[in-house]
């Protein structure tokens, strides 16, 4: 099956008056129609800084020194900013981590989606409006009608985030981004709209790739898991058999970390040590400081993939 999104070797720095940042290294990762691929990890290991550099926003700090982005077969990478806020909000939408600085403080709510689907989806101006409630009703927001017409500062950080679903989701686009996208929101809000996002997926075929450090929300909603690490991607694979067999050191500790319906307080283990620092001189395997299982080979460069399945491929000189 073709990729909708394919990253290859993918490599991204920040400089800094501090020194060069490795943010992202030797990424790669490709998403087909109507899939939802999670990515997963700590704070700081990168996630977010890879969707951004999908969409195009880079920070003015940031330097891409390798690899290619492409979506349906356009090169993200060279294309001009014209080309890309072309695309931005028709074909490729993301829902931010933040959404109270992602809206526009001074707009109404209902305004900012028509500016969504006047720009990307030549919605008549006489439809606007009504195809801006539905927008909202879609995330069940209460009241829609009046929502419609607050600012962003007037609702809840909840409902802000639900408004930034509905504006992602307006124009059906062919790729969704969505960087922690129940934040803010309760556990039953939670399922609503995560059960959108899948419902839209399979019947749109919208590719999705889901960031978010909650490893048993992406086992419930993703097709596949890929693990990220200080910048590293160690372990892709289908949800079962990642969490059933999971294969790379850091990968087991995060499901050890995670709490389950039938685990307590007792049951979970915290990860060792704190992610590497970016600056500097880094190891093969920015993990091995942390790793219980390190040994020389493990500083030999440059680190191999181990392909343990057709679908499953983990980075590590001596997988689990």
């Amino acid at each position: 099956m073709t990729a909708q999104l394919q990253i290859e070797n993918f490599s991204l720095v920040f400089r800094t008056r501090q020194g060069m940042v490795r943010a992202l290294e030797d990424v790669s990762l490709w998403i087909t129609g109507s899939e939802i691929v999670g990515v997963v990890g700590e704070s700081g290991s990168g996630k977010s800084v890879l969707a951004y550099a999908i969409m195009g926003l880079q920070d003015a700090a940031a330097q891409v020194t390798g690899g290619r982005i492409t979506f349906g077969g356009m090169d993200m990478l060279g294309a001009s900013e014209e080309a890309l806020v072309d695309v931005r909000g028709r074909e490729i939408a993301m829902i931010f981590q933040s959404p109270r600085t992602a809206l526009n403080p001074i707009r109404r709510v209902g305004r900012q989606i028509e500016d969504i689907l006047s720009q990307h989806a030549n919605v008549p101006a006489s439809k606007l409006r009504s195809q801006a409630i539905a927008a909202l009703e879609r995330v069940h927001i209460p009241d829609p009608e009046r929502r419609y017409k607050a600012y962003p500062f007037e609702l809840s950080g909840g409902m802000c985030q639900r408004v930034m679903i509905a504006m992602a989701l307006a124009c059906s686009p062919s790729l969704l981004i969505a960087d922690e996208p129940t934040t803010g929101l309760d556990v039953t809000t939670q399922a609503v709209i995560m059960d959108l996002i899948r419902e839209m997926s399979r019947s749109s075929r919208m590719a999705t790739l889901l960031i978010t450090h909650d490893l048993a929300l992406a086992g419930e909603y993703c097709d596949r898991i890929a693990v990220m690490h200080a910048g590293h991607l160690v372990e892709i694979a289908p949800v079962a058999e990642l969490l059933h067999h999971p294969a790379h050191p850091y990968t087991r500790q995060l499901l050890a970390a995670t709490p389950t319906p039938h685990s307590s307080i007792e049951d979970l283990v915290s990860i060792p040590g704190q992610l590497p620092d970016l600056r500097g001189d880094l190891p093969a395997c920015r993990f091995s400081g942390r790793c219980e299982r390190h040994a020389p080979i493990c500083d030999e460069r440059p680190l191999p993939w181990a392909t343990l399945s057709p679908t499953h491929h983990v980075r590590c000189r001596s997988p689990l």
